[in-house]
């Protein structure tokens, strides 16, 4: 199964911000999303910017990178700018019954 979009667009730009690999990324990416009980190819932009808040800062201070805060607000807002965010705010329920059932 393949992952979300803001899956794949966050791990890139936390590639290109922080010191860390593509894989570290990802990997670390995936830790914050499992702590919220979430899954990388299922998490909406929404989902992944409380993500962004909330968790992603204390897995990227193990990480030992540099400004975990202002690394997750920049974060936060791209993402929020992106074009991943239009419309967002929710899913059809065609979708996440198609969604289940994949399940």
């Amino acid at each position: 199964m393949a992952d979300a979009a803001a899956f794949e667009f966050v791990c890139d730009q936390l590639e290109k911000r922080t010191s860390l690999s593509r894989l570290e990324a990802r990997g670390t990416v995936r830790l914050a999303l499992k702590a919220a009980g979430l899954d990388a190819a299922s998490v909406t932009p929404a989902q992944m910017r409380t993500v962004i808040e909330k968790i992603l800062p204390d897995e990227l201070r193990k990480r030992a990178v540099a400004e975990p805060e202002r690394q997750c607000t920049g974060l936060a807002a791209v993402l929020a700018a992106s074009k991943l965010s239009e419309g967002a705010a929710g899913e059809s329920p065609e979708a996440i019954f198609a969604r289940l059932a994949t399940s």
